[in-house]
């Protein structure tokens, strides 16, 4: 048999374009976990400006020919660099930096809880901000205003249902433990969405920008920042499912080992490490749901921007 060539797993390099067909799911997922790879949170600033030196080069035509393969340079700057401002994305807001174990935690007290879904909300509206579609400016009223507004929605959401359960007497005291560590999903899921929505309300009245197939700018469309922002809804509320309801149901069962019994204090260490390998799997998998960079057939925005290119499919940053 024949050698597979090398081009099925190192394509010709395209700047700006995934190593990765970004039409599939499975090449979506394999971008997203090279974008999230967290050895480029130890990147240096030195090793950042030589991967951004090289894609100039490549730009200008005035590569050296040693330098063969510049996807490594191109997942460097994807993962730091914001596409639309081309500024650093700080390191504990990039894709790559993303976590909540807290709000699993097993009997938390209303303070505990408070805390968990204001520090996670907190992270999630800077994460929201940082990875937005900022082809349109966004004044910093906007970042308090949604800031508030997700946080205030997660901790009411999460204290009801936590006041609900208790008064719930019907209850075994297991059954309502293990309901309770189920409270973060409807209360993260719900926040996060008032997060992205109020974190990019303004993308709605001003519109976002859309290009054609060479990369030129057609126009401002409010049409497609409603698709932007309904598809990263969807991915916030797809993400915290693996992370909030699979360690509950590895926990329940775990915790019946004679290991766990005998030494409860490996209890915390042991859910750290579940949540951790949750999170791992939840995080590439929801934001490959849909492409970074999508695609929206001209019938479906504004016709001042149907009639202003002959493209039929143009395309738009969805932020993550």
């Amino acid at each position: 048999t024949p050698a597979m060539p090398a081009s099925t797993e190192c394509p010709p390099f395209r700047l700006g374009e995934s190593r990765f067909d970004q039409g599939s799911f499975y090449g979506r997922l394999r971008h997203f976990l090279d974008v999230i790879d967290p050895r480029t949170l130890l990147v240096s600033e030195k090793r950042l400006n030589e991967c951004m030196k090289l894609l100039d080069q490549f730009k200008n035509g005035t590569l050296p020919p040693s330098v063969t393969n510049l996807w490594e340079a191109q997942k460097i700057k994807q993962a730091i660099i914001h596409p639309d401002t081309g500024e650093k994305i700080p390191m504990p807001f990039r894709m790559s930096g993303k976590g909540v174990v807290g709000l699993l935690l097993p009997n938390q007290t209303f303070a505990s809880t408070i805390f968990w879904q204001w520090l996670n909300q907190s992270h999630n509206a800077c994460v929201n901000y940082c990875n937005r579609n900022a082809s349109k400016p966004t004044p910093m009223s906007t970042f308090f205003q949604g800031y508030l507004g997700a946080v205030s929605s997660a901790v009411t959401i999460a204290v009801g249902l936590t006041l609900l359960i208790k008064r719930a007497e019907h209850f075994s005291p297991a059954t309502r433990i293990l309901v309770q560590r189920f409270i973060p999903f409807p209360a993260v899921a719900s926040a996060n969405v008032c997060n992205v929505l109020l974190m990019r309300h303004t993308e709605l009245s001003e519109g976002i920008c859309v290009l054609d197939d060479k990369g030129n700018v057609v126009g401002t469309s409010k049409l497609a920042a409603r698709h932007a922002l309904i598809e990263t809804s969807l991915t916030r509320v797809v993400l915290p499912m693996p992370v909030l309801l699979l360690p509950p149901l590895i926990m329940a069962m775990l915790e019946r080992l004679p290991l766990l019994q005998k030494r409860p204090r490996l209890g915390l260490p042991v859910h750290s490490m579940v949540c951790l390998c949750a999170f791992g799997l939840a995080l590439p998998v929801a934001i490959s749901l849909f492409p970074q960079n999508s695609q929206i057939h001209v019938s479906e925005l504004e016709p001042e921007i149907a009639a202003a290119t002959e493209c039929k499919i143009l395309t738009y940053n969805k932020g993550l």
